[in-house]
């Protein structure tokens, strides 16, 4: 599981650097008109490897630990030795692409920014459900709830917390990464889909 455990390390290093250094943390925030009118193109992978605050940080590594294990081991039961880059391709491609609607949509503003590997984060998870959809993920331990329902809130939390844009955190990010995951096991290893229907399928509520 070494890949989970490189990125973890390297997203907190980086973050902890940021948290003391103003000019960094600027500086690789995503800001789309920044993109736009002087090519800084990096800011599209950079902000996915700093965070808001402690908390944003503990919880995007703690779900990644969890989630991104899972999808390390499956990807390398399909690919072999290609499954590292597979993962990585999916992880860093997310936060790219979960980026790019924040773009078009704020290239204008010179004031908005946004941070944190939430993109990278939820389409790790979503590729989690594609091949585990009622494996179920437990909060606060007690409470445990089939990946595709939960899956399901967190779109619609994401949609909520995107809609209030109180803060430097892309919630929408969340919506397009989470897609991203699911699209990108669809597209490269097909048979997911049936594997996802059929466990959908013979899911029972009380089982």
């Amino acid at each position: 599981m070494f890949i989970t455990y490189i990125i973890i390390g390297g997203t907190v290093l980086v973050s902890m650097l940021a948290f003391n250094r103003p000019v960094m943390f600027a500086e690789f925030m995503m800001n789309p008109h920044k993109i736009r009118t002087h090519d800084q193109y990096y800011r599209f992978l950079t902000s996915g490897f700093i965070h808001q605050d402690h908390m944003h940080l503990i919880f995007n590594m703690f779900s990644l630990y969890f989630f991104g294990r899972v999808i390390e081991q499956i990807f390398g039961i399909i690919w072999g030795d290609w499954g590292a880059v597979y993962y990585i391709a999916l992880y860093l491609l997310a936060i790219v692409v979960s980026d790019l609607p924040s773009y078009l949509k704020h290239r204008n503003n010179p004031r908005y920014n946004s941070l944190g590997a939430s993109g990278g984060v939820a389409a790790v998870i979503f590729a989690s459900i594609v091949f585990q959809p009622i494996q179920k993920i437990c909060l606060f331990i007690a409470i445990c709830i089939p990946g595709f329902i939960l899956g399901t809130a967190y779109i619609l939390y994401s949609y909520y917390q995107g809609k209030k844009a109180n803060d430097n955190i892309n919630h929408d990010a969340h919506l397009y990464g989470a897609a991203f995951g699911f699209v990108f096991c669809l597209v490269m290893y097909p048979p997911s889909f049936n594997i996802f229907l059929e466990q959908i399928k013979n899911w029972k509520m009380f089982d």
